[in-house]
């Protein structure tokens, strides 16, 4: 008899515990970061995972937003996704990936804290 009150307890037990886990993490969300941590910039030389976080923090390089997001008007604005203007082809600004390798290599280059070899950035699939 023993063995059915402490299985049924047992029972009762995990099923209050998932409910209770459940209205946390409905009611107390993650807060969503206003910059993305990291991002995949997707392309036929191969994705480079872009460390934003890293880049942005005091910590990191302490890189400006306006340093890369020229549009900006001031820190507090709104920044305009790469893609937005430098399409693949380059119809209206220079093409994405000659604005992204000029503002990146050429920053690693002058900075001499990142790399500029294609694989570096570029994982082969």
């Amino acid at each position: 008899m023993e063995g059915k009150k402490e299985t049924r307890f047992a029972y009762v037990l995990g099923i209050a515990l998932f409910l209770m886990g459940v209205v946390a993490y409905a009611a107390l969300p993650e807060k969503t970061p206003e910059q993305p941590i990291r991002m995949v910039l997707r392309n036929i030389g191969g994705d480079v995972l872009f460390d934003h976080k890293k880049h942005t923090v005091e910590e990191g390089y302490g890189i400006a937003c306006k340093d890369c997001h020229h549009d900006m008007e001031d820190e507090k604005s709104k920044a305009t996704a790469c893609g937005e203007c430098h399409t693949p082809a380059g119809e209206e600004a220079l093409r994405r990936a000659d604005a992204l390798h000029n503002n990146c290599k050429g920053c690693h280059e002058e900075g001499g804290l990142g790399p500029v070899e294609c694989n570096r950035c570029h994982l082969l699939k």
